[in-house]
């Protein structure tokens, strides 16, 4: 198993600079990641630092809340798509889920998802926020709704993934739907730990700490 095609290697926040993610993107090649995730401001420089390089760029639509507009949405995956992102990662909007309104929830997803060319489509359900019946209810629909996998935090939330939220997504989505865990995943054996409950793809600024055991100096808490 190659580890490092689990990590999408990531750097969000309001107080993130360019020299951070240039060291991101270093790493990420060097270390042979899968992805390096970083708002859309940076999807442009990232992509063509990238060229010529199996690492993928990946970024994150409707950041943090999910509150945007379907429309809004939808124009930032499309804005994302034309400069060089490879996956997107949007917040859904939890107040749908907790009105159960199905019809909305795959509006949501639907209108990025129509965007993508594509390309892939992680939906965010903030399991943070969400009962074990929420997180198995959205969990239905954003397999039913064509996305590629549920992934669990945007890091941001009162905390990140868990054990027992991957088992509950996993339970419902199957092989169905990939899973990406997110928050809070700091160590080696942590991560295969989280592979081994089904998880496809882990999000985390600590993938040189996963894949090598050295601590460095990055105190993100993503």
């Amino acid at each position: 198993m190659d580890l490092s095609k689990f990590i999408d290697h990531t750097k969000l926040g309001h107080n993130v600079n360019v020299n951070q993610i240039n060291k991101l993107v270093e790493e990420a090649i060097k270390y042979n990641f899968k992805s390096v995730c970083v708002n859309p401001t940076f999807v442009s420089h990232v992509s063509k630092k990238l060229k010529d390089t199996d690492v993928c760029v990946c970024t994150v639509i409707g950041f943090p809340h999910g509150q945007h507009i379907p429309e809004v949405k939808s124009y930032e995956a499309e804005k994302a798509i034309n400069d060089g992102a490879d996956e997107l990662d949007m917040v859904l909007n939890l107040n749908n889920v907790y009105e159960r309104n199905e019809k909305k929830i795959l509006l949501d997803i639907q209108s990025v998802l129509k965007k993508t060319n594509g390309k892939i489509l992680k939906v965010i359900i903030e399991t943070c926020y969400l009962s074990d019946e929420e997180i198995k209810y959205v969990s239905n629909l954003v397999m039913k709704s064509g996305a590629h996998f549920v992934k669990t935090s945007t890091g941001f939330g009162t905390s990140g993934a868990s054990h027992h939220d991957i088992k509950l997504i996993k339970s419902i989505v199957g092989d169905n739907c990939k899973i990406k865990a997110s928050g809070g995943i700091k160590d080696y054996k942590d991560a295969i730990k989280y592979i081994d409950l089904g998880v496809n793809r882990i999000g985390t600024s600590k993938g040189v700490v996963i894949v090598t055991g050295k601590e460095d100096s990055n105190d993100s808490t993503y």
